[in-house]
């Protein structure tokens, strides 16, 4: 059973209202649980929260019977303050069984001081949480912050950029290399748990096949001007490369061939261990095909039929042109920030681009937040659709277009309003290098359903931590009010 906190304080426990933290301080730390404090404290504003978290726990089950589960406040805290941070498992480890006031705000006293935390049972709770759950907290906290600082219209500014996914740099014979480990590995489990013989050196087959991936990937082409040297290297290259691929396809007939063994009694490890055989069999003979075309027949692969990871399948190959960075290897990442700093919605884009989405995020961000009706946006979302559509959505439109404007729209882009809230759009630059310092650089989580995720919670930690810098700012203004009273009354 799990349940969102407990009512009832235990002994020694302190109240979160009571819980003190240093205004003064500019660590990450003290900002994400002033706010978190702040969400907790407010009775509407928890009511709305744990309400969204009890929707993780099962219909079926009780919350009166059974081993208790860890609190949905705890797995909340703990998920906020791991992409705060923009750390690991083992860091949050760390934190959550030694800091003080972390320990306070997970609901700890000084009698359980010898309660702590598994690494496991760390990464088995925070992966609980869902993207649609996290979404809707999001819309609390933002609505919470946004009362903090009131304005006449809710405005915005919207831009992508590329959070990237934990992959190493892909080439076809890297990947083919990938494959083969995999499969070798796996072949030599489902050998074992079925008592077929054959595999008993499969470490040492992984070597073997990790030599002949370096000895093509080692030989270069010849820069020599002579034609005979050239020619010569070339069929070193190529000689490499056909080993390689010939010690590959050995290993995967051999796999094959224990795959069709029968088995008396195949369990459903054995099952499952089977199917994941075949995924990376056939990514092997998929990235034999390619080598065999690129450097054998000297074809160019198309870019629609390359894969970037075997393991992050969703993994794109984005070139948006900026200096010094050639290109990244991730998903972009839509984000339409308030003008008050808070991130009002977000969007994982597969396969999309600026302009593809501009009229979806304006949509449902407008159905969240109904008084939001301005926006800007860059170049990169511009299409003579999206100018009509969101001049019908928007009082308030700033999208520059593309190449040359008529006379209508150089009026347009021209005029005062325009210009002054296209100056103000590079701003959403700093959010987003906010949220890349917090814990959006790279994904380390596997799977797109990882991928929403830590985009998800990295969103709402970084807003609890503007609402927490926003309350610690108002703080500090009272405590320095106050003492400039206490100076003119001495």
């Amino acid at each position: 059973m799990r349940t969102a906190t407990v009512s009832q304080l235990q002994l020694g426990e302190i109240d979160i209202a009571t819980i003190k933290i240093d205004p003064r301080s500019r660590d990450d730390i003290p900002q994400l649980l002033r706010g978190l404090q702040y969400l907790y404290c407010d009775d509407t504003l928890r009511k709305e929260i744990f309400q969204i978290l009890e929707k993780l726990s099962p219909q079926k089950i009780s919350t009166e019977m059974g081993r208790p589960g860890m609190m949905w406040w705890k797995i909340f805290v703990m998920g906020t303050l791991r992409l705060n941070l923009n750390c690991d498992y083992d860091r949050l480890q760390e934190l959550v069984n030694h800091h003080n006031t972390i320990r306070q705000m997970l609901g700890h006293s000084f009698t359980d001081d010898d309660k702590i935390y598994s690494l496991q049972t760390l990464k088995d709770n925070v992966q609980l949480f869902t993207p649609e759950i996290l979404d809707e907290i999001n819309q609390v906290v933002v609505r919470a912050g946004l009362k903090l600082k009131k304005k006449d219209c809710l405005m915005g500014r919207c831009d992508s950029f590329v959070v990237e996914t934990n992959v190493h740099y892909p080439t076809d014979i890297n990947l083919l290399f990938d494959a083969m480990r995999k499969t070798i590995a796996l072949t030599a489990d489902y050998a074992r748990i079925s008592h077929i013989e054959g595999w008993r050196q499969s470490k040492y087959n992984i070597r073997q096949i990790k030599r002949a991936y370096r000895a093509s990937q080692q030989i270069k082409r010849s820069t020599s001007k002579d034609d005979t040297k050239k020619q010569k290297q070339q069929d070193a290259i190529i000689q490499a490369h056909q080993d390689y691929i010939d010690l590959a396809e050995q290993f995967i007939h051999k796999s094959k061939t224990t795959l069709a063994a029968e088995v008396p009694h195949t369990g459903l490890a054995a099952k499952t261990i089977a199917l994941e055989i075949q995924t990376f069999i056939d990514h092997a003979q998929r990235q034999i095909n390619q080598i065999e075309r690129r450097v054998i027949k000297n074809e160019k692969i198309p870019h629609g039929e390359k894969v970037f990871s075997l393991f992050q399948p969703h993994t794109e190959w984005i070139n948006k042109g900026k200096a010094g960075v050639p290109v990244e290897l991730g998903l972009r990442v839509c984000v339409l920030e308030a003008t008050q700093g808070y991130i009002l919605h977000h969007r994982v884009m597969q396969k999309e681009t600026d302009n593809q989405i501009a009229i979806g995020i304006t949509s449902e961000t407008q159905a969240r937040y109904p008084d939001f009706n301005g926006c800007s946006y860059d170049k990169g979302f511009h299409s003579p659709e999206n100018q009509i559509e969101l001049a019908k959505k928007l009082d308030h439109l700033v999208l520059p277009k593309k190449g040359r404007c008529n006379r209508k729209e150089k009026e347009r882009e021209s005029s005062e309003a325009f210009r002054a809230n296209k100056r103000k759009h590079a701003a959403v630059e700093s959010g987003i290098n906010a949220l890349e310092v917090h814990g959006l650089d790279a994904c380390p989580d596997h799977g797109i359903t990882g991928f929403k995720r830590y985009i998800a919670l990295a969103i709402v930690a970084r807003n609890i931590q503007k609402l927490g810098s926003e309350l610690i700012k108002q703080t500090r203004s009272q405590e320095k009010r106050r003492r400039d009273r206490d100076k003119l009354a001495a």
